[in-house]
């Protein structure tokens, strides 16, 4: 009887220190500012708990450490999203989580060590990309981009997009769980680790073989060129124009450091008729007189949103309208479907703008048309500067072409298809023409498709028929009592 009474209060102990644990790990590893070493042992804990304890155990500390964890967006998801959508970006992952380690639960007790190690990145991936499938936020969120300054596993994408990292994170702490799980056997401990091993060797030895394999390509320098001090966040009529003379002033000393393209941030101002052809005649005659190309970003009235370029010849060039338009805030507009791309001595340049960054197909597709160089207006919500503008790097990354991003309330940068930062300064930082903040930088113009660029969201569904096969019935092998 005391035995029992001890045995319940051991379970008890360590199903709160599973859920602390997994809690804090989960609030400082995923989220807006992710510390990306910490997401490696997010789901450890839980894991180590779940074949010791019985099924409804490990699904409710589960579920409520990840509740908790979520907690770290809450006031950003208010912000940007509906209080019902804000509830369901706090419950389904978490209740995605507690699936996933009810199935690596079950095959540890059973002793399938190898399934059990297996099925939590695969069934992880797979519920991550069919819950992310038709979303009109695609991967935001995703932990992939937890990994942005881990350069050498980063390259992966390039092979298989977001889902290998996807598959890596919940890989690493299940199968050190299922080695430390009450009565497995030696053989099977050693399966788990071998393959666990050989993934990782793999995945690092390409990492590194990429990041030091990039050739040498043609380099541009450019000037981005940004304006958090706006009287009001969508100026309009003469408003718009004295910031369109505003920026317009400020190119000259950027063309003087050298800067053979500019570009503005999204939306500078809503603008229409007369007041768009004066626009237009402001920025050829700039362009024209520094022999530079600029890029601008309106909210073409009644219903367009439109980057517009100006050739250093003095001429509008080409506009290109925004495809992926943010709910809520963009959905009295249309959505664009073309794409621009434009040939300079350097290469060819492409055109998205802000969100058209966080879907991947966009990208894949611009690959295919040998863009080397994305030009990128945008607007972050200032909370989520680092992570937005790190998943539209992730995209340069993926698909093989090099990202000057300009971009208001966020972090300007300039990166390659390596994922590197050549350059990035926060919108709000001093700058010597106040109220601009200026980033002027020199980006290689490389375009090297990648495998996923041809192959797209293989790796995905790879791990949804592994989630089948890993379920297929088989014969149970004696495994450790299932516990409390």
């Amino acid at each position: 009887m005391a035995s029992r009474s001890n045995s319940r209060s051991s379970g008890v102990l360590l199903s709160i220190l599973a859920f602390a644990a997994t809690a804090v790990l989960g609030y400082l590893g995923t989220g807006l500012h992710p510390l990306w070493y910490v997401t490696w042992f997010v789901p450890l804990p839980v894991y180590m708990l779940a074949p010791r304890v019985s099924v409804n155990r490990a699904f409710w500390v589960a579920f409520l450490a990840m509740a908790v964890a979520n907690l770290n967006t809450w006031s950003y998801d208010r912000v940007v999203t509906p209080l019902a959508i804000t509830i369901a970006i706090l419950i389904l992952p978490a209740l995605l989580f507690a699936l996933v380690t009810l199935a690596f639960r079950r095959f540890a007790v059973r002793g399938e060590l190898l399934r059990a190690a297996f099925s939590a990145p695969a069934l992880t991936v797979a519920l991550e990309y069919l819950s992310e499938f038709k979303s009109p936020h695609s991967t935001f969120g995703n932990p992939a981009y937890t990994q942005m300054n881990f350069l050498p596993v980063l390259q992966i994408v390039s092979i298989a997009g977001i889902w290998a990292i996807g598959f890596l994170l919940p890989l690493l702490p299940a199968a050190f769980a299922v080695v430390l799980t009450p009565g497995s056997t030696l053989k099977s401990q050693s399966r788990v680790a071998v393959a666990t091993c050989a993934i990782f060797v793999l995945v690092m030895g390409f990492g590194f073989y990429r990041l030091h394999s990039d050739r040498l390509a043609p380099r541009v320098k450019v000037g981005l060129i940004v304006s958090d001090a706006v009287a009001t966040p969508h100026p309009r009529g003469k408003d718009t124009l004295a910031l369109v003379q505003a920026y317009a002033s400020q190119i000259p000393a950027l063309a003087a450091q050298g800067a053979e393209v500019i570009v503005l941030p999204e939306k500078i101002g809503r603008i229409q008729g007369a007041d768009l052809l004066a626009a237009d005649s402001i920025f050829e005659q700039t362009a024209r007189e520094n022999h530079v190309t600029i890029l601008v970003n309106f909210e073409h009235q009644p219903n367009l949103h439109e980057a517009r370029l100006y050739s250093p010849a003095g001429a509008l060039e080409a506009t290109y309208e925004k495809h992926h338009l943010l709910p809520r805030f963009e959905s009295h507009l249309l959505p664009g479907t073309g794409r621009v791309v434009v040939q300079r001595p350097s290469g060819k340049w492409g055109i998205e703008i802000c969100k058209d960054m966080d879907f991947s197909l966009l990208s894949r597709q611009y690959a295919l048309d040998g863009a080397g160089l994305m030009l990128v207006p945008a607007w972050d919500f200032v909370d989520d500067g680092w992570l937005h503008g790190r998943m539209a790097i992730l995209r340069g990354v993926e698909s093989g072409f090099s990202i000057a991003r300009s971009v208001k309330q966020g972090i300007l940068t300039l990166t390659d298809d390596r994922g590197r930062v050549l350059a990035e300064k926060g919108s709000w930082e001093a700058s010597s023409t106040p109220p601009f903040t200026i980033l002027v930088g020199t980006i290689p113009v490389r375009n090297e498709p990648t495998f996923y660029a041809r192959t797209g969201d293989w790796f995905a569904w790879l791990d949804i028929v592994l989630v089948f096969l890993l379920f297929i019935p088989a014969s149970r092998s004696q495994g450790p009592n299932p516990g409390m």
